[in-house]
């Protein structure tokens, strides 16, 4: 077969492919060509190992920086003697263990459920083999076989057709078209359009009315769904900005541990001196203790918590994030690129409005219910014209309209909007069910036309009813009905009627013409075209496929988080216009600019329309991959929505991938970050939303664990640096090193005040009005100069306030007080854990006080209050003390360590109370 396809005549197709169309291929040979070719499915990657899965969830940063320590502290153990068991080792080992079982069964739960979505999309097809009809799973078709298409079957091949009778296919997931395309057998020329190859049908579309046969001619990733699939393999996915911020900051913190560690390690051995291997493996320690201080271990365990409590909740609302880091990303959109057809609107084609000789009638009401009425007062000769119309468009209809839980349609959308229609106007349904069905006359492109004969019940007079193309049905009419009575067509009638049908097209509606004619007994014995002539035209009608309301309501929601909506779409520009204006994407007047339009643009006049346009029509898959490049090079940060194959190269290239879950393809699906189970344009900006709020909770949670972490560091440091100025040393012995905190203890308090309180900050609800902020630059930093200066000083106050709580119960330094080494280690210790927890309620917001709300989040309060007893625990309990190294204290001292403790919160309230003045400032 030299030519392609279309480009062939269909016997010469199945003599190339040495099948016969009337037996098909026999079983034996099935299974050869099945052998060789492979199953018809989609090229996937081989499934990734376990141990590989496993590994990859300690292939993080931070997690390295752990095992760093963990590696010292089982040294430094072992040089000491391998006495006892190595309890930091121990600890930080668990901690990392934990991490990776966390992100594997998160991985391992979202891949179950893509592959449940997956498992959706699995269809049957009939086909011819050993010269009858039989089922057989697509994946199963080769390239030979014989499709039996029908009404509501799934083409689950490219195929040739070999012949159609009122064939037409709905191939909006391939060509983006929400009007179904009508097939033909007639040989095309070679290298037509897509769209435009009406003796092909595709894998992925579906047949919404008529019957066919085709032979199959390609399969899998010969198909066209195949070869869009290839261009993802072309297409490099980004990391998240999450990922690039975390990666990041663990390299600033590897380097923070390093320069500390080192400079206190050298600070310690120059001025006490390490002349014996114990005095090094002291100093060791101190290097651990800093490496423990600096590093907050939780984090990478937290992180995943948090953006897998935002993957659950965002479940809840019916969409299923595939990566956990997506769910920021989303939050961070500052454009969505969305498909039209099924996204934006319904996919549920509706009748509007009906014009006949009289005047206009109006329907309320979307989509298939047909809960609706006629709008305005129109006078009584209009009624009864558009009844008849109504009338005539419901029996010439092939289309059926059913209730099981809710109302259904079988076969072509467009006609199934008659059927509901007919609800909508009192007596129209009663007249339909009046007639019985004589023949037809079905439905061709070239015709154009569908002509039904009635039988009224109780006569023997037969009526035939037409609907179609408006001119082409208006050129067989003779004359018009114009209240009770039948009238001559004049030009001036016709003119009128053609001005309508370009007003109603202007407008964004699709119009369809209806007329009837009374036939003889003669014309009745057969009907067929012969009798399409004469007619008495009834009127026409608008059918649009409206607008989700809820989509309309996310958009304005959208609009006010300062985030654009584009639409992209195969569709018609002027309906495309219509749709994105009724929505509120643009302002009503805008056009749509086509694909055609866009390849005449320059690189720059390009980069240009994706700033000016919002309404992208009759565009390929190259245009919208093309226009999602072109935003991200405008430092935009991108979310792509979509249903069809021809989505899936932009939604894999866009920062964030959105595919819907009912009419989304295999392709898509597995192109996307986020699939939406309800296919509803509303859940994106709900996730946009619950994605704003995952980002402040990671900023929270972040802004709390690096200043309590640094409050450690502060600790340990100038502890060191100025332990004569506090009074620090060993009893008996000055010369010794006396350190502020033990590696122990200083364990402790991380695996204490880290993880439970700053989890609970990761589910706190949201901070103000999420939705009234405009998205955050790509390029700005989840820890920006700001953030990190409230890190510093906060840290540098809990340091500072610790340091002083041990100098006030020490002899000498700058407050002399008498108590031991070990009881004032212990105060500074039990004083750091508590200004880590009022931390806590500072770091909920970066303006707001921590009493505007202070109990809205129990979850924190129960971390906090659980973490308080764990502490009085490890201090007054025996077995802990000796374990911790620390000590009973008294009543004052336990008062002391509280009200010390405490200075971090009034600094937090001073340091909120300036930036909301200098808020106010700016605003003003």
């Amino acid at each position: 077969m030299g030519n392609s396809p279309e480009a062939t005549e269909a016997a010469e197709v199945a003599a190339a492919l040495e099948v016969d169309p009337d037996k098909g291929l026999n079983s034996d040979e099935a299974a050869r060509r099945l052998a060789e070719s492979g199953p018809n499915e989609l090229r996937a990657s081989p499934p990734e190992p376990t141990w590989r899965k496993v590994l990859r969830q300690f292939q993080e940063p931070l997690v390295y920086l752990l095992l760093v320590a963990m590696v010292i502290s089982l040294a430094a153990w072992f040089v000491e003697g391998a006495t006892g068991a190595p309890i930091d080792a121990i600890v930080i080992a668990a901690i990392v263990i934990a991490n990776a079982a966390i992100g594997y069964v998160q991985e391992s739960r979202a891949a179950d459920a893509v592959a449940a979505l997956q498992r959706m999309t699995t269809v049957n097809s009939t086909v011819v083999r050993d010269g009858s009809q039989r089922s057989v799973p697509s994946s199963e078709l080769v390239p030979g076989d014989v499709l039996v298409l029908a009404e509501g079957d799934a083409v689950g091949a490219d195929a040739r057709l070999l012949t159609a009778t009122g064939l037409r296919v709905q191939e909006a997931s391939l060509t983006g078209e929400s009007e179904a395309s009508t097939k033909n057998p007639a040989t095309l020329a070679a290298g037509i359009a897509l769209g435009d190859r009406a003796n092909m049908v595709f894998k992925g579309t579906s047949v919404v009315q008529g019957v066919g046969r085709a032979v199959v001619s390609a399969t899998g990733m010969g198909t066209q769904m195949g070869s869009i699939a290839e261009m993802l393999d072309e297409t490099e996915a980004d990391p998240s900005p999450l990922d690039r911020e975390i990666e990041q900051v663990s390299k600033m913190l590897g380097i923070l541990v390093l320069g500390i560690a080192v400079v206190v390690m050298a600070a310690l051995v120059l001025v006490n001196g390490a002349d014996t291997t114990e005095e090094l493996v002291t100093v060791l320690l101190m290097g651990v203790s800093l490496a423990v201080a600096a590093v907050p271990e939780g984090l990478p365990a937290i992180l995943s918590l948090v953006l897998a409590v935002g993957v659950r909740t965002l479940a809840g609302h019916n969409a299923l994030m595939k990566e956990l880091h997506s769910v920021e990303t989303l939050g961070a959109a500052s454009v969505i690129c969305s498909d039209k057809t099924g996204t934006l609107t319904r996919n549920e084609m509706t009748l509007r409005t009906v014009v006949t000789a009289s005047g206009e009638l109006d329907l309320s009401g979307t989509g298939y219910d047909p809960d609706g009425k006629v709008t305005g007062e129109p006078d009584d000769a209009t009624l009864r014209e558009a009844r008849m119309a109504l009338t005539a468009g419901s029996i010439a209809n092939d289309a059926q309209l059913r209730k099981d839980e809710s109302w259904e349609i079988q076969g072509d959308p467009t006609e199934a909007a008659f059927l509901v229609a007919q609800h909508k106007l009192e007596g129209t349904a009663d007249r339909v069910r009046a007639y019985g069905r004589e023949g037809e006359v079905p439905f061709t492109s070239e015709r154009k036309l569908m002509s039904v004969g009635g039988r009224e019940a109780g006569t023997d007079a037969i009526r035939l009813f037409s609907k179609g193309a408006p001119d082409v049905l208006l050129a067989e009419c003779d004359s018009i009905q114009v209240g009770d009575a039948v009238e001559e067509m004049d030009e001036a009638r016709r003119e009128g009627i053609r001005a309508t049908v370009e007003q109603l097209a202007a407008q964004g509606y699709r119009t369809l013409g209806t007329a009837f004619r009374d036939l003889s007994e003669e014309d009745a014995a057969v009907i067929d075209d012969a009798d399409e002539h004469a007619l008495v035209w009834l009127g026409v009608v608008g059918i649009i496929d409206p607008p989700r309301t809820e989509a309309a309501n996310a958009i304005r929601e959208a609009h006010r988080a300062g985030i654009r909506t584009i639409m992209i779409t195969g569709d018609h520009p002027v309906t495309a216009a219509r749709i994105a204006s009724d929505l509120g994407i643009v302002e009503e007047g805008a056009r749509a600019l086509s694909g055609n339009e866009l390849d005449a643009l320059s690189d720059e006049e390009f980069q240009q329309a994706t700033r000016d346009v919002s309404v992208f029509a009759r565009v390929a898959p190259k245009h919208k991959l093309r226009i999602v490049d072109a935003l991200q090079a405008d430092d935009q940060l991108v979310a792509m929505t979509g249903d069809g194959v021809n989505d899936a190269p932009a939604l894999k290239s866009a920062d964030i991938g959105v595919a819907m879950g009912i009419t989304g393809t295999e392709v898509t699906k597995e192109a996307s970050e986020m699939i939406l189970a309800d296919d509803n344009y509303a859940t994106i900006v709900t996730a946009v939303r619950l994605g704003r709020g995952v980002y402040d909770n990671i900023r929270k949670f972040l802004r709390y664990l690096l200043s309590s972490n640094m409050g450690e560091v502060a600790t340990v440091f100038f502890g060191v640096l100025l332990a004569g100025f506090i009074g620090l040393a060993v009893p008996d012995d000055p010369s010794a090193m006396a350190v502020p905190l033990l590696a122990t203890q200083i364990l402790w308090i991380n695996l204490v005040t880290d993880s439970g309180p700053a989890l609970a900050m990761g589910v706190d609800p949201e901070d103000g009005d999420v939705m009234g902020r405009p998205p955050r630059h790509p390029s700005e930093r989840i820890l920006n100069r700001s953030m990190w200066l409230q890190i510093i000083s906060m840290g540098l106050v809990m340091g500072t306030v610790t340091l002083l709580t041990i100098d006030i119960f020490l002899p000498g330094g700058l407050v002399g007080g008498s108590d031991s080494l070990e009881v004032a280690r212990t105060a500074g210790f039990t004083t750091l854990v508590f200004a880590q927890l009022f931390n806590a309620f500072n770091s909920r917001s970066e303006f707001h006080s921590a009493f505007s709300r202070p109990f809205d989040n129990k979850w924190l309060w129960l971390t906090v209050l659980l973490a308080a007893a764990l502490q009085f625990a490890v201090v007054e309990l025996p077995f802990l003390q000796v374990a911790f190294g620390t000590t009973h204290l008294d009543a004052a001292h336990w008062l002391a360590a509280l009200g010390m403790a405490s200075i971090v919160l009034w600094y937090g309230e001073l340091a909120k109370l300036g930036r909301r003045a200098r808020a106010r400032a700016r605003n003003r």
